[in-house]
């Protein structure tokens, strides 16, 4: 592992040495859970924003919908509604 130095306000440094000591770990550990969880979401924000630039690019033909939904009425078993739940 590399070490790297991040500057930080004291308010900020103060609420981490506080979190990472009530969760019995390493202020270090809290930084780095922070960037995986950061990249993570910003890995999912562009796999979003891949998905919904498709959608534009080449929108769904509606009769794939009604096609799709037929067919899962045929497969899958009617829900029994009652007042019991």
């Amino acid at each position: 592992m590399k070490v790297i130095q991040v500057p930080m306000d004291d308010k900020l440094l103060r609420e981490m040495n506080r979190k990472a000591k009530a969760s019995k770990s390493t202020r270090a550990a809290v930084i780095r859970k922070a960037c995986e969880e950061y990249i993570r979401r910003l890995e999912e924000e562009e796999l979003d924003r891949q998905y919904i630039e498709g959608y534009r690019r080449k929108p769904e033909d509606p009769v794939w919908g009604r096609i799709g939904s037929h067919l899962a009425s045929e497969v899958w078993p009617r829900e029994k509604w009652d007042e019991k739940g």
